[in-house]
């Protein structure tokens, strides 16, 4: 019995010295900027980039097959990282490979109407969705990426994209807007620029003010804010008083 037991830790030993060596002897080295770009992505794994996850898209970029704009869930954010890191220029967010949603939003099953068929657990790219067949499913809200796949393959149409709700970890203090400064702005930009862009402008400026170009908001403010009046100290210089004779 005490050689059998001493036996079989000798070989536990001998395999596993053999597999250690193993790993370091080939160990696969991975690309230290697809990890780089890999990170900045979304990873809501929804394809929407023509690839079937964020990891085969951050290796298209880096090998130069895709370019920055693909994916919808990251926006303008994702692109103007991805563009920093590759010291390329940020291009806007290609309409073929969908919009970027302002609204984030999770998937909820109706559990009544749920027939378990566990066709949307198979779609499911990040194993967010329990169930079992011909058992009710239920979706785990803080695993959901809200990438939609789930939806298509849904037979009773008891999928839902809610919106996430408001709380401590996703709360974003809202820019304040000045009301005064933000009359005179649209009242300027109305004379200024196309009916349509002003439309835009001034609902961005009393809903977004930060999305507001920069530019735009320094040169119309110059021109409707009034001038800081002159001190009395500059006035006194310009304008002497005579001596009395």
């Amino acid at each position: 019995m005490l050689m059998a037991i001493l036996a079989l830790c000798a070989l536990a030993a001998v395999f596993g010295l053999v597999l250690g060596y193993a790993a370091i002897r080939y160990k696969v080295e991975g690309d230290p900027l697809v990890e780089k770009i890999d990170s900045l992505l979304p990873q809501t794994q929804c394809g929407q980039c023509t690839y079937p996850g964020c990891r085969p898209y951050a290796q298209a970029i880096a090998n130069g097959e895709a370019e920055i704009n693909q994916c919808p869930p990251g926006g303008e954010t994702t692109i103007i990282a991805l563009a920093d890191l590759l010291g390329r220029e940020a291009i806007p967010l290609n309409p073929d490979n969908g919009v970027e949603e302002d609204i984030k939003t999770v998937a909820v099953i109706d559990e009544d109407v749920c027939i378990g068929c566990t066709l949307c657990i198979q779609a499911c790219p990040v194993d967010a969705i329990l169930g079992a067949a011909k058992q009710m499913h239920t979706v785990i809200a803080s695993e959901c990426t809200g990438c939609d796949l789930c939806l298509p393959p849904c037979p009773v149409d008891c999928i839902e994209m809610v919106p996430i709700a408001t709380n401590v970890k996703n709360w974003k203090w809202s820019v304040p807007v000045d009301p005064v400064l933000t009359k005179e702005l649209t009242k300027a930009l109305t004379k200024e620029l196309p009916k349509v862009l002003t439309t835009e402008l001034t609902t961005e400026l009393t809903t977004e003010p930060s999305k507001v170009p920069a530019e735009v908001l320094s040169d119309v403010s110059s021109k409707v804010l009034p001038a800081s009046p002159s001190t009395p100290a500059a006035e006194s210089k310009g304008t002497p008083e005579e001596k009395p004779s």
